[in-house]
């Protein structure tokens, strides 16, 4: 049986770049082009949504906005 939970239905700064990825793995490409490039290392798992668009230099309004954008595609 599986049993489909997704935990984040809506991203916002303090979103878990960990559970983002996880629960919506088409938004890897987003993060990546804005020079996320270590998706699998543990560090960039528990950070958050705010945390990564300061250490790569990207407006976090703009990030937000892209990632709630792509989770909510068909």
């Amino acid at each position: 049986m599986k049993i489909d939970i997704d935990r984040v239905a809506v991203v916002t700064p303090e979103t878990n770049i960990g559970d983002l990825v996880l629960f919506h793995p088409q938004t890897a490409q987003i993060l990546y082009d804005i020079g996320m490039h270590c998706l699998g290392c543990p560090a960039s798992g528990a950070e958050t949504i705010e945390e990564a668009a300061s250490v790569h230099g990207v407006d976090l309004e703009t990030l937000v906005t892209l990632l709630n954008r792509k989770i909510t595609e068909k």
